[in-house]
């Protein structure tokens, strides 16, 4: 590592500004607690929309996730998002602070982070990604893997559109959108047919047994995207 580097430049990213919390979804309207700014949408994909929000009694800025969910099994994936969010607190994974359920959907809040997917600064033109930024890049992802499969949970779903910079000014990132994690049980054989296809391990393409090196796979395959964006 270059001597020149500062030890803010290698220090993990912030908290969440809440302390982790055991979330279950209320069946209150969010309007009641949460202002939604509809017109301010800060992500999307498959799952509905992320907007930003604001917490009406403390005035906390945070990011609210929609979610269609309309069938008795779209309702499972969500509730099981949840829960796999509710085991995970480390710096480099996006914190769950409420949720609300109704009949047709679900709301996610969730901590913001204002510097917009880390595919998108990649891409930019007058962004000038160095190899360090690559390698902090990754070491982070790692840290956050590595607490994901201590608790026994596989992402699968790691891509570069799912990792969020916490702002344009560094190089502190978080992983997000949990919602085709699974719980990994050795003993239980796990397999999975979803995932995006540019980052699919070999075992799911092939529709066989998943675990830790799936993740791995899927972020070796992130590397070369960097590598060659910044060339």
């Amino acid at each position: 590592m270059p001597a020149n580097v500062s030890l803010a430049y290698l220090s993990p990213p912030p908290l969440a500004p809440f302390d982790h919390r055991i979330v279950t979804p209320k069946p209150h309207q969010i309007a009641s607690y949460y202002t939604i700014n509809r017109e301010e949408v800060l992500g999307g994909g498959r799952f509905g929309q992320v907007h930003k929000c604001m917490e009406n009694s403390s005035g906390l800025m945070l990011a609210a996730k929609i979610i269609k969910a309309r069938s008795q099994k779209e309702k499972e994936v969500v509730r099981n998002e949840i829960q796999v969010m509710n085991q995970l607190n480390h710096a480099n994974l996006i914190q769950l602070y409420a949720a609300f359920e109704s009949r047709h959907d679900f709301i996610l809040v969730m901590e913001y982070v204002e510097g917009g997917e880390l595919f998108d600064r990649i891409i930019d033109e007058n962004y000038n990604l160095t190899e360090l930024d690559t390698v902090l890049f990754i070491r982070q992802i790692c840290e956050g893997l590595q607490y994901m499969h201590k608790m026994y949970i596989l992402h699968l779903d790691l891509k570069p559109e799912n990792i969020l910079c916490v702002n344009r000014a560094t190089n502190k990132i978080k992983i997000i959108d949990f919602g085709l994690a699974r719980r990994y049980k050795p003993r239980e054989k796990l397999k999975v047919n979803f995932g995006t296809p540019e980052f699919l391990a070999p075992e799911v393409i092939n529709y066989e047994f998943v675990s830790f090196p799936t993740d791995m796979w899927s972020l070796g395959a992130q590397r070369p995207v960097s590598v060659s964006w910044r060339r």
